[in-house]
């Protein structure tokens, strides 16, 4: 049998343990909790945590107790009130009925169990049911980009890849490993003529010939000793690995013609700061392009991107000229993830519409990992989504709906990003 001790660090009077095993048996009711504080709070306060109220009655757990069936008789010591067989009355209001103070009505009540969800886990909760869809170029577990990484050496590369410094040491070792035995008959055979000619040994005495012809036998040998061979090569050798994509880029297009008023504004501008909030979850960079038009198209701060004000037409062509300039001159080469959110009341020239279908299908959508669309109007559809309603069939990555008041953005943000089926 084996034991698993958990020695991570927890706060004073806390257990990890017990908190996991408490939003486990109770993810029902937190995740209707989460629901009921989303609809009572601004978008822009959605990432931090929030105080969950559960009612006692549902965390209550089952246990056994002893039946109180039959006759009991209960002495209490002091009692100086009461006789036997005095009957006394049930008290009035109940717990949680007031604080500190007595109830003044005679129905009784239940405390609400409160607690706190950390940021995370009111994240988790919140954005569980949804995902980012068209992650299968992107995903940062399964990516396409790779990175060059030193994997040691190798005896086989280009000559542009030779590493002259682990050659040399490898030639230099070869060298003695072969001539370790040639140098040692030599120096043996020197140290042997040397004690002949000190003895007064004549030069043509057949010992010391003899000394002469193997010293220089043993010579030639170790000078045929090539000083570097192609076996003491040695190449850097360098491996491709899997690059994380955490890095993307977030385009935030608006129509801010005569026709979109700051009500309209303001409901762009929460969409937009709820998808920014769940990129964050799966991006650690994340950088965000504003682009505003009428006639004509800008790339503007976020301050101005939602706060000047201008009238006009609409041309939504120039939008989208500029999104694919900006992401060609420098969020290309597939070093970037790019999602747009376009947001309009769908009004647009009849011709240029048309114009807009093309630039999408032809242009921007093979860019792009997710695309957006959230047309804001109580009114029919407009030639702008009529148009952008035969882009689906033509790419799955690209989504519309229609926000007709800020309690939509919600279902809508949800209907976007919905878990694709299995």
């Amino acid at each position: 049998m084996s034991y698993l001790i958990d020695r991570r660090l927890q706060g004073k009077n806390k257990s990890a343990v017990n908190r996991e095993r408490f939003l486990r048996r109770y993810k029902g009711q937190i995740k209707d909790a989460v629901g009921r504080a989303i609809k009572g709070r601004s978008i822009t306060d959605i990432e931090n945590g929030e105080k969950v109220s559960i009612p006692v009655k549902d965390v209550n757990e089952p246990s056994f107790g002893h039946a109180h069936g039959g006759v009991w008789e209960v002495v209490n010591p002091g009692n100086q009130e009461y006789q036997k067989g005095d009957q006394i009355a049930r008290p009035k209001g109940g717990g949680g009925s007031g604080r500190g103070k007595a109830g003044n009505s005679d129905q009784t009540s239940e405390d609400d169990f409160i607690f706190e969800l950390s940021r995370e886990e009111f994240m988790n909760y919140f954005f569980e049911d949804l995902e980012l869809p068209n992650l299968v170029k992107t995903q940062l577990t399964a990516t396409t980009d790779f990175k060059s990484q030193r994997a040691g050496y190798t005896v086989s590369g280009t000559p542009s890849n030779i590493h002259v410094l682990r050659s040399l040491r490898g030639a230099l070792g070869r060298r003695i490993a072969v001539g370790g035995p040639s140098r040692k008959a030599l120096a043996e055979a020197e140290l042997e003529l040397e004690t002949l000619l000190l003895a007064d040994v004549p030069l043509d005495d057949f010992r010391v010939v003899e000394l002469k012809k193997k010293i220089h036998h043993l010579h030639t040998r170790l000078l045929a000793i090539p000083y570097i061979d192609p076996f003491d090569l040695r190449y850097s050798n360098r491996i491709k690995i899997p690059k994380p994509m955490t890095q993307a880029v977030m385009f935030c297009i608006m129509d801010v013609s005569g026709s979109m008023d700051e009500g309209r504004k303001d409901t762009a501008k929460r969409f937009f700061i709820l998808l920014y909030l769940f990129l964050k979850r799966v991006y650690d960079k994340i950088e965000v392009v504003f682009i505003r038009h009428h006639t004509a198209a800008a790339e503007v701060d976020e301050h101005e991107f939602f706060h000047s004000r201008e009238s006009g037409g609409t041309v939504v062509s120039s939008a989208l000229n500029l999104l694919n300039k900006v992401i060609d001159e420098r969020y290309g080469a597939g070093q970037w993830n790019s999602y747009v959110a376009q947001a309009s009341d769908g009004d647009n020239w009849d011709n240029d519409s048309v114009l807009c279908r093309q630039l999408l299908v032809n242009t921007i959508m093979p860019k792009v990992q997710y695309y957006t669309y959230v047309e804001i109007t109580d009114g029919p559809p407009q030639n702008l989504w009529e148009q952008y309603a035969q882009v689906p069939d033509l790419h799955q990555h690209f989504a519309m709906q229609k926000i007709v008041t800020p309690a939509d953005i919600y279902p809508v943000f949800r209907e976007l990003f919905k878990k694709q089926p299995k």
